[in-house]
């Protein structure tokens, strides 16, 4: 990677909400048009169910945090934002395809999402199955296109670090985690919990995602090993913060807040660090973790405030 020095944007000085709600608005666009019936080159035909399907588990909600931080750390080193926003669609479309199939029967049996029903209940589950399914591929042949970085090196330590995130040793390998410890394998049945566990599990299925999305921002932009390390530190921090939130809001939110039912942890007796350490220190932990993540910035200066800000919001949101 070559070296870059991060610089300033002219809009480094609007308010957090109001970059969320722009880049929000912009990935909505984009997923928007990569979801439309236009058959694309080298496909056959688009199934009209199976569009709407990944339609109504891509499009029309969500803060696109992740696709956010993607977008603001590539701006840190110049990327044309047309670029940043593909990669940050990317990780959308993983996220949103992990989400479709966290909704399923078999896997957190949810009945809504974002205020609406799951895909599985506005279509039905084979159909939510093959949208999940159909969003991940989609992710890596954005990603995979010359259109989101014209160098094959630099699309392929994407492809890599979007997968590694997402598969055995992420996201996914972290849901398996979080299914045995509920205890839906007899065979292999365990005792609750310990902290070093929890954060483990935490770290493969939220965090690793989260921590990629600002990683594939660096990459993109040309950014240095050391300047890469820190961005992952960063990134790592802010995930483990915002699954201590998320677990505090599944104890103290109203189900009309987040859109989704709420106080599942503890009626499926999943271990967090809300259940272990209790209420109050877990929101200890939470701010410390976001202060982590903010101070992981500090060689970035000014340019990196919204990154921060960032950090702060995950560890504060209500919803």
């Amino acid at each position: 990677m070559s070296s870059k020095t991060p610089r300033p944007d002219a809009r480094d000085d609007e308010p957090l909400a109001s970059r969320l709600a722009q880049t929000a608005a912009e990935i909505e666009a984009l997923l928007d048009d990569l979801l439309t019936d236009t058959v694309r080159e080298g496909e056959i035909a688009r199934p009209d169910r199976l569009l709407a399907a990944m339609r109504h588990g891509a499009l029309g909600g969500g803060k696109r945090l992740r696709p956010f931080l993607t977008v603001e750390t590539a701006r840190l080193f110049g990327v044309a934002p047309a670029q940043a926003l593909r990669a940050g669609a990317a990780v959308e479309l993983v996220h949103c395809y992990s989400l479709v199939h966290d909704d399923l029967p078999a896997m957190d049996d949810d009945d809504t999402r974002r205020g609406r029903p799951t895909v599985h209940r506005a279509y039905d589950e084979a159909s939510a199955i093959l949208a999940g399914d159909t969003l991940l591929t989609l992710a890596f042949e954005v990603l995979a296109d010359p259109a989101t970085h014209a160098s094959g090196d630099v699309r392929a330590a994407l492809v890599l670090l979007l997968a590694r995130a997402s598969g055995l040793g992420g996201m996914a390998g972290g849901q398996m985690l979080d299914l045995a410890a509920e205890g839906r394998f007899e065979a292999e049945a365990t005792a609750p919990l310990a902290e070093a566990e929890i954060r483990r599990l935490q770290a493969m299925k939220t965090g690793a995602l989260l921590a990629a999305s600002v990683e594939i921002g660096a990459v993109l932009g040309g950014a240095t090993p050391d300047q890469c390390a820190a961005l992952g530190t960063y990134g790592r921090a802010l995930g483990a913060a915002f699954q201590v939130a998320d677990d505090i809001l599944d104890v103290e939110a109203s189900p009309e807040q987040l859109g989704k039912a709420t106080a599942k942890d503890q009626d499926k007796g999943k271990g967090t660090l809300v259940s272990l350490l209790g209420l109050d220190a877990a929101k200890r932990e939470r701010d410390g973790l976001s202060a982590a993540a903010v101070a992981a910035l500090v060689g970035f200066g000014e340019e990196a405030e919204v990154l921060r800000a960032a950090a702060r919001f995950a560890a504060a949101r209500r919803s």
